[in-house]
């Protein structure tokens, strides 16, 4: 299954479970991307002791799974892309919906 989400919650056990779902799917053999939009591109600055948030990502990306960061949500923060919050478009976001199974967002 191709599974994409979307996330605009800055939420830290929200955007661990999304994580954690991503994970699971992974390891399913499925394939999954992550797109970050609005307050969702914050998820970088949302660790805390409890929720493990880029630790999260980088196991995420190690399993073959893709993250996106929308750009404009990105500049209007003052901020750039980095290696776990690309840059992309709201292209991107279209080629997300468009082509895969389900879409969830949160």
């Amino acid at each position: 299954m191709k599974l994409g989400m979307v996330v605009y919650t800055p939420e830290a056990e929200t955007v661990s479970n999304v994580l954690r779902l991503g994970l699971f799917a992974l390891k399913q053999g499925d394939s999954v991307k992550l797109f970050l939009l609005a307050r969702g591109v914050e998820c970088e600055k949302l660790d805390t002791e409890q929720f493990q948030i880029t630790a999260q990502m980088r196991e995420f990306l190690n399993l073959g799974g893709d993250i996106l960061a929308c750009g404009t949500c990105l500049k209007l923060r003052q901020t750039e892309g980095s290696e776990l919050c690309p840059v992309s478009t709201m292209k991107d976001l279209y080629e997300i919906v468009r082509d895969s199974d389900r879409v969830i967002t949160f």
